[in-house]
């Protein structure tokens, strides 16, 4: 018997979140190098595990995403061709993922708004839940309070002396990408206030919302550098609980909401490398002018999913199936429809 989607969507996500509470319990050496006082934010990023793993189960459930799933990995695994196919995947995701080579074709400060965001909430994530699950933590060396030792999952990892250069860039590294962040965050409300058509398009929730969350996090988390360093700690309390705040709903948000698409964003190269590789292979020719338009696989596909979808697009007389026309002949067939309409002969 076949599991409803939303069965196996939830059978996912507990089993992903619970692999992450095993981990978090391992790499803190059995909750010896937990710090309590962060619990609700390792609740926060359970929750958002299981969330955005149901999210993301249920999406590739749908029969468009699961049969470009599985083509592209097809066409990865090929025998013949997976050196270069992992070759191709990695230049991929160095420039479109990595360097968001992708943003800055449509325009160069808008792809620089969108680089200094994401490398710095992968910067901040990056020293963020390791800290929070007790992967990573710091001591003195024993016999001296100069020099400090990082511990990975309970093993040491290196030195460094305190006052340092690398100490000083270790331990401001959420303030690096808090900056990065918030000059992401003042490029993105620029465009959006002075460019006609994208204040036109947006929409609160989907285009100000994620924007004003990101920049909140970075403002508390810097306001919190500011009161230890400078101001002797004063408000510190109520900061640290004001930014855990911040922190922990956009936690529980980022499954809902546009953020949601840095995940998805990734399984798009599996498409593009699947797309690519069907040029090249055996083309499906227009049952009307008899000229290739698609490959003969990828229009096999999309009838089936059509198929599952509840579409019955399959022509009179068993003449073939309507993916099987070339647009530009779909486009003259629709008019013709239309003249014949128009004339009364329909």
């Amino acid at each position: 018997m076949k599991r409803p989607p939303q069965r196996r969507a939830i059978v996912t996500g507990l089993l992903f979140s619970a692999v992450l509470g095993a981990l978090i319990v391992v790499g803190s050496r059995r909750l010896a190098r937990f710090d309590a006082a962060l619990v609700a934010y390792t609740f926060a990023t359970l929750f958002a595990t299981f969330a955005v793993t149901y999210r993301y189960s249920m999406w590739l459930q749908r029969p468009p995403t699961r049969m470009y799933w599985r083509l592209g990995w097809q066409t990865l695994a090929r025998p013949r061709s997976i050196v270069s196919n992992v070759a191709e995947l990695a230049r991929r995701l160095t420039r479109e993922v990595a360097a968001n080579r992708f943003i800055f074709r449509r325009s160069r400060l808008r792809g620089l708004a969108h680089l200094a965001i994401m490398w710095g909430c992968i910067l901040a994530a990056a020293i963020t839940f390791p800290l929070v699950w007790g992967w990573i933590h710091f001591e003195t060396v024993p016999g001296t309070f100069e020099r400090y030792r990082a511990f990975l999952f309970g093993v040491p990892a290196g030195e460094f002396q305190l006052g340092s250069v690398l100490a000083f860039v270790v331990f401001h590294g959420l303030v690096w990408s808090a900056f990065l962040v918030l000059f992401g965050v003042v490029v993105a409300f620029r465009r959006r206030m002075l460019d006609h058509g994208a204040a036109a398009m947006q929409q609160f929730g989907e285009d100000i919302l994620p924007l004003l969350m990101l920049g909140a996090i970075s403002i508390t988390g810097l306001l919190l550098t500011i009161s230890y360093t400078w101001l002797k700690g004063y408000a510190y309390e109520f900061l640290a609980i004001l930014h855990a705040v911040t922190v922990i709903v956009t936690l529980l948000w980022l499954p809902f909401g546009k953020l949601f698409h840095v995940f998805q964003r990734p399984a798009q190269i599996g498409v593009a490398l699947y797309k690519e590789a069907e040029q090249h292979a055996e083309q499906a020719r227009c049952l009307r002018c008899r000229n290739p338009f698609a490959p003969q696989k990828t229009v096999r596909e999309l009838a089936a999913v059509e198929g599952q979808l509840g579409f019955r697009y399959a022509l009179a007389d068993d003449r073939g199936h309507y993916q099987q026309i070339c647009p530009r002949c779909r486009r003259s067939l629709y008019a013709m429809a239309q003249g014949a309409l128009w004339n009364g002969r329909a």
